[in-house]
């Protein structure tokens, strides 16, 4: 992606990411956050949430994953800000829930750098407030 190819709109794409159970395990062996809240329904019921829910970092990775595909290269990434607005409850289906993230060009800065705002939502609603991420062009 050169620097000179993009506006402010410029969509950087979507894409749908399923979310299951197996997928909050296996980030718990990668991540070593083997919190209950991550894998144990009933345990996450009594803490009062409505069943059990992916980390934050989890969600905050697929978001951020939206922007290192868009442009190549993980080490162009200068800064990386998120908000958390709502957990992604993650059902024990086999369908589990479907992560929508979306993001679009939305400034153009000095030394060839762009500001980009991504959106994450669940069935509408949004489950990060804030994703901007400051990424530098060719």
């Amino acid at each position: 992606m050169r620097y000179d190819d993009v506006e402010p709109g410029t969509s950087i794409g979507s894409v749908d990411i399923p979310v299951r159970r197996l997928n909050l395990v296996k980030y718990c062996g990668a991540s070593g956050d083997f919190n209950v809240l991550h894998w144990n329904e009933r345990l996450a019921r009594d803490a009062g949430l409505p069943d059990v829910i992916a980390h934050g970092m989890f969600t905050m990775a697929q978001a951020g994953r939206l922007v290192t595909d868009w442009i190549g290269d993980p080490g162009a990434v200068a800064e990386y800000e998120v908000r958390f607005s709502s957990p992604v409850v993650v059902p024990d289906t086999d369908e589990g829930v479907t992560l929508s993230v979306a993001g679009e060009v939305v400034e153009k800065l000095a030394d060839r750098r762009v500001a980009v705002e991504v959106t994450a939502s669940v069935d509408g609603e949004d489950v990060l407030s804030t994703v901007r991420a400051v990424v530098r062009l060719d």
